[in-house]
């Protein structure tokens, strides 16, 4: 069975967004957050649904995201272990914020 590790990093990554978003309108921060975790959460039975990264940025990756909303789930999986590493906004450098050497497993 698929099992699912959220980062931290990831998980501050979730509270930034909830954040950001009940500044500007509570109920849609709650349920981008819900869609978020629900999308991650499809992980368990799909766990290679997820695009590979490396083709995107043109470089090694052991990396795959899936899309949700105006966001991005990054995450590896090996061993029987859905780990996510970020959830980022589409249009935030995704390149320099996952490669930095912040790949981990």
């Amino acid at each position: 069975m698929v099992k699912i590790r959220i980062n931290p990093v990831a998980g501050t990554d979730l509270q930034e967004i909830k954040d950001f978003l009940m500044g500007k309108n509570p109920s849609a921060a709650v349920e981008t957050v819900r869609l978020i975790i629900s999308k991650i959460e499809a992980l368990t039975d799909f766990p290679e649904m997820g695009s590979p990264l490396a083709p995107r940025i043109k470089q090694p990756s052991r990396y795959r995201y899936v899309i949700c909303e105006q966001y991005l789930i990054f995450y590896i999986f090996e061993d029987n272990i859905v780990s996510v590493q970020r959830v980022l906004h589409a249009k935030r450098n995704i390149a320099s914020l996952l490669l930095d050497g912040q790949e981990e497993s």
